[in-house]
Parts: C-alpha cells; sequence; structure tokens
C-alpha cells in the first residue's frame, strides 16, 4: 500500500508516519509539507527514504501534487490548526482558507484521479462556539461541568458532545473553513466513488508538539510552566476552570490503520478523542504541573477571548462502535511525557514561539 501524508513534519503528521509505518508492513509513505511553520525543518530528517520520500510542496499549489506518484491514500494532517487564525492579524483569511479549504479542494483533484480514498484530520472546532458557550455550567474540582439534566441541546451528554452536535456559525474561519472541506470530502465521495473518511480530533498533544496558546494548548502549558514562562488564564472569569479532552496522535494513527485497511466501511464523519476520561482544566494541569516542577503564581484576565469555549469534551463512541476503537494512552502518560521532554528541550518554546 502507498500513501501520502501531508503537513508529514508537523507533529502529527509525523507521528502518524512512524506510527502507521510500525503498524504496517509493506507501506509505502511519501510526505509533503511547505515546510512554513518555524520549527518544521527540525522534523525533516526523521524522513528518510527508504522508510518515507519527502516531497518539497505546497498543497495550495495544484502544480505541487502533478509530479506525485499514484497512491492508495491521502491523510491530509496540513492546516492551519489555530482557532485564531485569519483574525488574530499573524495570518491573513486568505491565507487560512487556502490551506485549510483550497488545500483539501486540490488534494480530491489528485485524488479523483488517481482514484484514491482520503482521510482529513479534522477538528471539534466545527461545532457551534456560540451554543457551547450557552451551555449552562456548575464548577467541580476547579473544572467546568455542564449541567446535563437542564441541557435540551441535541448532541451532548455526560460522554461528551457527539457528531449530531450543532455546527451553527459562529464557529471561527478555522472551524469554518474545516467544516466546509467535510462537505467538499463526502461529495466527492459520493461524485467519484472515493472512500472518504473525516476524523475530528480534539486536542491533539504529546512530546514534541510545537505548541502556542491558541493550539497545542496542553504542550505550551507544560512548557511554559517548566520555563517559568508568563502564563495566564484568559477568560470565563479568569480562573483556568475551562475544560478540553486529549488524544496522543499514536491512538489516532491506530484508528487510521484500521481504516486504510478497510476502504468498504469508508464515507462517515466520526469523533475521535480522548473523553472524559482524558480531560482536565488549565486550573488542574497548573496542579499537575506544581506537583512536577514546583508551585508558581497564574494570573487570570477574565476578558473573553473570540471563539473560545469553557467546555469540549468530544464523544467518541461512534468511532468505537464503527472500529472496536478507543485510546489506549492515559491522560497520566501524556502528560509525563510533555514534561519529559519540556525537562530535556528547554529550548523548545523559543523553537515554536511566533511559528
Amino acid at each position: 500500500m502507498k500513501i501520502l501524508i501531508t503537513g508529514i513534519c508537523g507533529f502529527v503528521g509525523g507521528a502518524l508516519a512512524s506510527e502507521l509505518k510500525r503498524r504496517q508492513e509493506n507501506l509505502e509513505i511519501i510526505g509533503l509539507d511547505n515546510l512554513c511553520r518555524r520549527g518544521s525543518e527540525l522534523n525533516r530528517h526523521r524522513f528518510q527514504p527508504p522508510a518515507v520520500s519527502f516531497r518539497h510542496g505546497d498543497i495550495r499549489n495544484p502544480s505541487d501534487l502533478d509530479d506525485l506518484p499514484k497512491v492508495d491514500w491521502v491523510i491530509d494532517a496540513a492546516a492551519n490548526p489555530s482557532v485564531l487564525a485569519g483574525v488574530s492579524g499573524l495570518t491573513s483569511s486568505r491565507q487560512l482558507m487556502e490551506h485549510n479549504l483550497v488545500g483539501t479542494l486540490n488534494l480530491l483533484e489528485y485524488c479523483k484521479r488517481h482514484g484514491a480514498g482520503f482521510i482529513l484530520l479534522g477538528t471539534s472546532r466545527v461545532y457551534s462556539a456560540a451554543r457551547l458557550a450557552a451551555l449552562p455550567l456548575d464548577t467541580r474540582n476547579q473544572a467546568f461541568i455542564p449541567r446535563f439534566a437542564e441541557i435540551r441541546e441535541r448532541g451532548v451528554a455526560p460522554a461528551g458532545v457527539t457528531e449530531d452536535f450543532s455546527t451553527q456559525p459562529p464557529l471561527s474561519l478555522y472551524g469554518s473553513a474545516k467544516l466546509a472541506s467535510e462537505l467538499l470530502i463526502l461529495e466527492y465521495g459520493q461524485a467519484f466513488n472515493l472512500p472518504v473518511l473525516v476524523n475530528r480530533c480534539g486536542v491533539l498533544a504529546g512530546a514534541g508538539q510545537f505548541g502556542k496558546p491558541d493550539q497545542g494548548i496542553f504542550t505550551f502549558w507544560i512548557h511554559s510552566y517548566h520555563q517559568k514562562r508568563p502564563l495566564k488564564y484568559i477568560g470565563f472569569g479568569g480562573t483556568g476552570h475551562q475544560v478540553r479532552d486529549c488524544l496522543h496522535p499514536r491512538d489516532l494513527a491506530a484508528l487510521m490503520a484500521l481504516q486504510l485497511r478497510h476502504p468498504e466501511k469508508a464515507g462517515g464523519v466520526l469523533n475521535v478523542s480522548g473523553g472524559p476520561a482524558n480531560s482536565l482544566s488549565l486550573a488542574q494541569l497548573s496542579d499537575w504541573c506544581a506537583a512536577r516542577f514546583g508551585r508558581r503564581e497564574i494570573q487570570g484576565d477574565p476578558a473573553l477571548r473570540r471563539y473560545d469555549v469553557p467546555w469540549l469534551v468530544l464523544d467518541s463512541t461512534r468511532a468505537t462502535q464503527a472500529w472496536n476503537w478507543r485510546p489506549d494512552t492515559k491522560l497520566e502518560d501524556i502528560l509525563g511525557e510533555i514534561a519529559g521532554h519540556a525537562e530535556q528541550h528547554p529550548e523548545w518554546l523559543d523553537l515554536s514561539a511566533g511559528a
């Protein structure tokens, strides 16, 4: 089997390549990356023939895909993954759409030419930010928890947000581009008989991730805490009670390995995340860091930041039912892996700052 992984020099793309190669014999991988993200050059040395054939290219440019050989599957891990992309001033809205939507279109045209399957690395940020922010919440052990008995919103329960939750705007420009990509992928699958899948992921986390405040928050927080860099609880009263769940990319790769082997089961949209067992608030994460590195004070800023949500935990029941899949890497192991990397690489934040 031959596959193309876009964004292979990013944290997730690289982790998927390594884990899929480990799990599947006779797997040929072509990796594509434009190396635009600061720090991505550091990962390029990991991907050398015969394990991976690396190509320098940009999915925004159709001509960069013209010379690629035929593959059986495309895994799209190339994106601007920041929820503030296009509105923060660091990236233009056009650049965001070219990366996250036009790039998808170009890859789908490539798949159409070669009859290849397509797997999108999707995001939980396709769910309505306004509806999530409106959920009634209590606080328990320094973490927000929805008052589930009062919620009449479809697609939310103690196991988390399901695929049925509202995708009504506002989502963010990032979330809207990814949602539009999902629709394109499903339409191309139907129109041209291509096996396509969308894996909506929560926060992906692990050692070697380039973390920033608006993406890779678990990695950014642990590295910043260890380096005694300024940290701040933003919004929601400045308490740090906002909650997210996380998933290690090797657990995502375990699911994708199954998906690659069974194109006959393609065609759906699935939540793929850590769920309640792998969730915690920023305040709880700070307590974890204090136990590991020593306690320090975190400032609070009650002012809300655009598109932030107080609680977003995904329910991956459908992925379990369809593929007998569930995450194996526990939250404590993910945090410990990141902390160990922070201790061994004190320069890591500087490598990805402003990326």
